[in-house]
């Protein structure tokens, strides 16, 4: 089916589709939702829109169709045009958008840059399964002092989408974060690997919650994930190549530095992760943002196959 334009948003289908992502889904074809916190707010300008925009290309090389997930001008969009995504990446009025941040953002018809979270929910809106991303949020170190715990945990406990990552920031408590995920019953998949990744480094010190081989059992275990009325995400950890990695016990001290620095500012709320992740780089040289584009691209790749799978199993 060929639709003359895009689906527009309404309050039956809250999320305006492109057209190509309009006729994937109509056909059931493979869909790769990606997000856009990582364009506005996760590297600079103008790697960000490069970034984007080879991603998209990745992701169309491997047999599916991205979803790249905004709010413009009050609107969800699954499906972005070249002038949307590098309006994400230049202006510096695009907001942060989590779950919370939605309906305002909606009220007002501003811009928003979606989160992990926000773009799960999103995609489940638009019906699709599978979203890409570099690294998911989760505990926060201290965060018996300071509560801070990413609403990715909470979507993830609520909202049947299957993320594909490089597993958990490296500036979060990681065991922390994989115990709240199994407290609210998310499936935590390694792709390949017996250790969780850790974003920047293949090793984290902990051991894969469960490990797959194949992309046929991914998809398989979104199918039985379904079939038991699972309400829940999955989240599929793909450890970041070896040869484009920053070894653990050289991103650690770097992480300690930035966090530091972090405490000096006084810097809270949504503004941590951003100012971590531009200081990391910053210490790091720059090696940091290369591994970030690296495992993106590896994700992606690995998301394009799984919806592929998916959509096969379904047809």
């Amino acid at each position: 089916m060929t639709l003359p334009h895009a689906v527009a948003a309404s309050a039956a289908h809250p999320v305006r589709l492109s057209e190509e992502v309009a006729d994937a889904l109509a056909e059931g074809r493979p869909v790769v939702a990606l997000e856009s916190t990582i364009i506005s707010h996760g590297m600079p300008y103008p790697d960000n829109v490069a970034m984007a925009t080879e991603v998209e290309g990745i992701v169309r090389e491997h047999g599916a169709t991205p979803a790249t997930i905004a709010v413009l001008g009050g609107v969800p969009r699954a499906g972005l045009d070249e002038a949307d995504l590098d309006l994400l990446a230049s202006d510096p009025g695009v907001s942060k958008a989590s779950v919370r941040d939605l309906p305002l953002l909606l009220a007002r018809d501003a811009h928003g840059a979606t989160t992990v979270a926000a773009t799960m929910r999103l995609a489940a809106l638009a019906g699709i399964d599978v979203f890409v991303t570099g690294g998911l949020g989760g505990v926060h170190r201290g965060a018996e002092r300071t509560l801070d715990v990413s609403a990715d945990l909470t979507e993830l406990a609520v909202t049947p989408v299957t993320v594909v990552c490089a597993g958990v920031k490296s500036i979060l408590d990681i065991g922390l974060t994989l115990e709240v995920l199994e407290t609210n019953g998310v499936p935590v998949l390694v792709h390949g690997s017996d250790e969780f990744p850790a974003f920047y480094s293949r090793s984290s010190g902990y051991a894969a919650p469960r490990r797959t081989d194949t992309v046929e059992e991914l998809a398989a275990t979104m199918a039985a994930a379904r079939s038991l009325g699972l309400a829940s995400g999955i989240v599929v950890a793909n450890p970041v190549p070896e040869a484009d990695e920053v070894p653990a016990a050289e991103i650690d001290g770097v992480i300690r530095q930035a966090l530091a620095d972090l405490d000096a500012r006084g810097t809270t709320g949504q503004d941590v992760t951003p100012y971590l992740l531009g200081r990391i780089v910053e210490l790091t040289g720059g090696r940091s943002l290369a591994t970030n584009i690296a495992l993106v691209r590896h994700n992606a790749r690995l998301g394009a196959a799984l919806a592929v799978a998916h959509a096969a199993r379904r047809a």
